[in-house]
């Protein structure tokens, strides 16, 4: 994005106005923050493989169109939705992106802990809702991760909440505050297109949607470099019955997610980044709404069918409700320099 670039250069061989004080700010790199975040991740992934120490047997009764009566024994707290896709045929493996687990949406990482009857959901089902809505929020997620990897060192972004928005709505949408020194930056198609590539390029290396449940002091130290985050888990945990909530993890990016995401970013196939709007002065500082549009493996579009999704995608998606923070505490947010 050659408009950021320009941010971070000398003027007359001095630093640009709020440059050096941004600079000398004491943060911690991003790399750290990744690292630490997948540290905590795969800590309790292992911890909680490690609740099955033998191996004891369930029985998956499948469900679907040729599978009623299928009956497959797996390994409690080790076989997944995706483990039954593959004893079954290359179509479930290769087709299946979510799957219903005694009539709940379950992501197909996610182990199953019990015997169970087990529904594997596609794009092309008679009634594909649960499996958009699925969809949406991964293209969503997918936008997070790219938004937050799009920049270095040199620059701060605090993703907010994923608002959860149907479809129809034309766009998916993840809100972000940028550094305070990007207030008055306005993201040109180029700007559009970059991040566009970024996201195609985690598509193409296919990586899975990794789910953890976890109680709320696990992502409390997960996200423990982000005040912002750190006040949605504990929301989400007192909205939970269980009082857990719901992590993902694709390649070195861990999220919080309001359901189960699709298998993998392969999944994905059209995909566009379509507009960031601004929503205005919050806690964290000016908001931002990124948006994007998104078609699956097995759904394509017409170019001119394409181009008319994607006018409709530019506009705002209005929520009716936005994530407001009470705390008057401040985020410490990682700090970021756009990639050349």
């Amino acid at each position: 994005l050659h408009e950021l670039t320009k941010i971070g250069q000398l003027k007359n061989g001095k630093m640009l106005p709020g440059f050096a004080s941004s600079a000398a700010a004491v943060r911690t790199p991003a790399t750290e923050v990744r690292g630490q975040r997948n540290a905590v991740f795969s800590r309790e992934q292992a911890r909680q493989r490690a609740l099955y120490p033998r191996i004891e047997k369930i029985e998956v009764s499948m469900q679907g169109p040729g599978l009623d009566g299928t009956l497959l024994i797996m390994n409690r707290g080790m076989s997944t939705p995706l483990s039954c896709a593959r004893h079954l045929t290359e179509h479930h493996l290769i087709n299946s992106a979510l799957a219903l687990v005694d009539g709940e949406p379950w992501s197909l990482h996610q182990p199953l802990t019990h015997s169970c009857s087990l529904t594997l959901l596609t794009f092309k089902d008679s009634d594909p809702t649960l499996v958009n809505q699925a969809y949406w929020r991964s293209c969503a997620a997918l936008l997070g991760q790219v938004l937050e990897t799009a920049f270095k060192d040199d620059f701060t972004v605090e993703l907010l909440n994923t608002p959860e928005v149907p479809v129809t709505s034309g766009a998916f949408c993840c809100d972000v505050v940028l550094d305070p020194q990007l207030d008055s930056w306005t993201p040109s198609e180029e700007s559009l297109r970059s991040l566009t590539r970024g996201a195609q390029q985690l598509i193409h290396q296919d990586l899975a949607w990794e789910p953890l449940e976890v109680v709320p002091s696990v992502a409390l130290e997960i996200f423990s470099h982000s005040r912002c985050k750190q006040e949605e888990v504990e929301q989400k945990a007192a909205q939970s019955p269980k009082g857990t909530v719901m992590l993902h993890r694709c390649g070195d990016h861990v999220l919080l997610s309001a359901g189960p995401l699709v298998a993998r970013t392969g999944l994905c196939s059209q995909y566009e980044v379509t507009a960031i709007h601004s929503l205005g002065q919050g806690l964290w500082g000016l908001r931002r709404r990124a948006q994007g549009l998104s078609l699956p493996l097995q759904l394509q579009a017409h170019h001119t069918v394409w181009r008319k999704l994607r006018q409709r995608a530019e506009k705002m998606v209005r929520t009716a409700n936005y994530l407001f923070i009470t705390s008057h505490s401040h985020p410490r947010t990682v700090t970021l320099k756009l990639k050349h």
